[in-house]
């Protein structure tokens, strides 16, 4: 599996005063369809952090082409086009109920120890789990 697609709901909180989606709520719809990416992988960060590897991001891209509106059910497909070493990228394109882009983007995560702190290469059973998933068709 190299993409997912989830719903959201567009959630009052998620707006603006003019029942628009504000901008800095595109990078959480990011993260739960990275989350849920992970997790159909049979990943998840609890997991990762129990095995002392942390993801934070180190690079995020946003490009708004049209709003999403309150009440809206919109579409997040989170896409992953290559193995990681040191980073991963995930490439991102959310379509509202009516199938018009919304918006698209990408986060690059860095693989860091979470004891030390320090960038660390994709561990190998990581890798594993990854490579299997790339393998599908």
């Amino acid at each position: 599996m190299k993409s997912f697609e989830t719903q959201i709901r567009v959630e009052y909180h998620h707006t603006d005063q003019m029942g628009i989606v504000h901008h800095s709520n595109y990078v959480k719809f990011f993260e739960v369809a990275r989350t849920e990416w992970l997790r159909a992988a049979g990943l998840t960060y609890a997991e990762m952090e129990r095995r002392g590897v942390m993801m934070p991001i180190v690079d995020v891209h946003i490009k708004y082409r049209m709003p999403a509106y309150y009440d809206e059910l919109i579409r997040v497909k989170a896409m992953v086009e290559q193995m990681p070493m040191a980073r991963m990228t995930f490439n991102y394109e959310i379509h509202g109920e009516d199938g018009r882009e919304i918006a698209s983007g990408s986060t690059t995560l860095g693989f860091i120890d979470s004891v030390t702190r320090r960038p660390q290469r994709a561990p190998q059973w990581l890798m594993e789990v990854l490579e299997r998933e790339f393998n599908k068709e």
